[in-house]
């Protein structure tokens, strides 16, 4: 936790970590308050309702759950994936891997067929927990899961010898549970991360990972306290199946003792949005750009005086003046940009109490991060507004230990006690970052970090496709759009662009990778533009959008 400064200098030259040797989150959040009458979640229903779950409740579930977990799957460090979105039952999972020493995989329940079996197959996940929604995906692949022994859906009722039911397993198992004496660099989950060459990697990270991001959340949220009474209330309309929404709001609210809302939603929806924040008094968001955007556009000039809003973090692309003001007259806080990677989060950030926030900056080194800008020739930059990467020292507490089975893309990431963003930026002469763009081609859209290379492979398994390019480009809502540039085996659709073919592509990667993941732009070509090679010029394909685009 941060010491409280009136300012950032005196914050950050302070700071020193205090890693335990021995370290467990779930120790560390719901077990820790089990004893108190505190509320860890309210949980909004479909039809309106909020239940709430006191920490105590979690403690004896995920206890339960961790007893069922050691019977059905016994080896430590088996992978568990986890497909739920915002519901109690994740929280339960997660916090029974961690106990018993099994590592989970957070995965969005919104993931298409071939997007679960990569990431199953590759983590070698003995154990599925799943709903209704991603159980029928599960079922159609699980004939290529040869480590897949066990599914268990939250919504079955009893089991059976195909499907285990979550709450008879939990039911019958002991309430009584010690954890394992986790040290706080054994595993203790997988988040999956996409690149732009390759598969999506496995990002490897380690118990103590929640540590690492306390300083990271306490910077855009202005200070927390454990103590009671308890002022604060967190809410995120991002998925728990991302580090922003698992790492940035859950878990540390659990870790001070803060209240949760969840609600799960397959849609964004601005007027619930600001409905939700004024009827549950939210204290503390973290809203993604595209989000806010969203918000802005629903009603642009109304004032929204029942918000008790305190902080409001945003991060994944940049926000500009207009979105920071319009924060400040109709949210009634200024927004706190910050900046992260799965592989290390949370490693820079503004926090509005303590710093004067600057235009497009997205602040100063979170404390306990050592953060520079390194040429191309690995040199640091000193240079005020001299473009650099942005470099992290690998020793924070919140830095993966590694790529999933995938050491050479470790070695790329990590070099010599720094890890690589592949992300370029500037710095002023008040130590200020400001972001200005990625080495490689990850597209970012909507918050979302998205490779081009799955989504590739997904529209070449189309009988009609010879070659397919995915890039990113401009986007004044979403930052960055999807566009595909196709080279179609029939020639004829060059000439005629048809749309028919373009729907089938669109509604293909919706329904194999995820809705978020589809081309809004479709563009057939005759050829693309390569390297001696063979490799893709997208940089050429993005400049050719950018010109038309005028």
């Amino acid at each position: 936790m941060l010491n409280r400064f009136n300012n950032y200098n005196e914050l950050y030259n302070s700071f020193k970590w205090k890693i335990p040797k021995y370290y467990n989150i779930a120790s560390d959040t719901i077990d820790k308050f089990s004893n108190t009458q505190r509320i860890a979640l309210k949980h909004i229903l479909e039809d309106g309702t909020c239940n709430d779950y006191a920490f105590k409740y979690f403690f004896e579930k995920s206890n339960r759950f961790a007893n069922v977990l050691d019977n059905i799957c016994n080896v430590q460090n088996d992978r568990v994936g986890i497909i739920l979105g915002q519901c109690p039952e994740t929280i339960i999972s997660h916090m029974a891997c961690f106990k018993s020493g099994k590592i989970s995989i957070p995965l969005f329940s919104l993931f298409g067929d071939d997007a679960l079996l990569f990431r199953l197959k590759n983590s070698e996940a003995t154990t599925v927990i799943c709903d209704d929604i991603s159980l029928e995906k599960v079922l159609r692949i699980r004939e290529k899961l040869p480590f897949l022994k066990n599914i268990i859906s939250i919504n079955q009722k009893k089991s059976n010898d195909l499907i285990l039911s979550f709450f008879e397993l939990t039911n019958k198992a002991s309430d009584k549970y010690k954890n394992i004496k986790s040290k706080s660099n054994d595993p203790g989950l997988i988040i999956y991360t996409s690149g732009t060459t390759g598969n999506p990697k496995g990002a490897l990270l380690p118990q103590k990972v929640l540590l690492g991001h306390i300083p990271g959340v306490e910077m855009p949220h202005e200070f927390l306290s454990s103590d009671p009474p308890v002022k604060d209330c967190f809410w995120t309309p991002a998925d728990w199946a991302w580090i922003g929404g698992l790492f940035d709001v859950l878990m540390p609210s659990l870790y001070f003792g803060i209240p949760v809302i969840s609600y799960r939603s397959s849609k964004f929806d601005p007027e619930f949005t600001f409905n939700l924040l004024e009827k549950y008094e939210v204290k503390n968001t973290f809203i993604p750009p595209t989000a806010l955007k969203m918000m802005k556009s629903f009603k642009p000039n109304s004032n929204r005086n029942n918000l008790k809003l305190r902080t409001v973090g945003s991060g994944g692309e940049s926000l500009g003046e207009e979105l920071l003001n319009w924060g400040k007259e109709v949210l009634n806080v200024g927004i706190n940009e910050f900046y992260g990677q799965t592989e290390c989060n949370l490693t820079i950030s503004n926090c509005g109490l303590i710093m004067k926030q600057k235009l497009g900056s997205i602040g100063k080194p979170v404390p306990g991060h050592n953060v520079k800008l390194m040429d191309q020739k690995g040199k640091f930059i000193t240079k005020e507004k001299e473009e650099g990467q942005i470099v992290v020292n690998s020793d924070s507490p919140s830095t993966f230990l590694g790529y999933w089975k995938n050491k050479k893309e470790t070695e790329k990431k990590i070099i010599d006690g720094w890890l690589h963003t592949g992300d370029y930026g500037i710095l002023d002469k008040e130590g200020y970052f400001y972001f200005k763009g990625r080495k490689d081609d990850l597209i970012n859209t909507s918050g979302y970090r998205i490779g081009p290379n799955e989504i590739e492979n997904t529209i070449l398994s189309i009988d009609d496709i010879e070659m397919v390019a995915v890039i990113g480009v401009p986007d004044n809502l979403r930052g960055e759009i999807i566009k595909a540039v196709i080279v179609p085996r029939d020639t004829k659709f060059v000439s005629n662009q048809n749309e028919k073919l373009k729907e089938k592509i669109k509604n293909h990667v919706k329904h194999k990778l995820a809705a978020h993941e589809y081309p809004r732009i479709i563009e057939f070509v005759s050829e693309l533009p390569l390297t001696t090679t063979g490799k893709i010029k997208r940089n050429i394909l993005r400049e050719n959008h950018i010109k038309e685009s005028k």
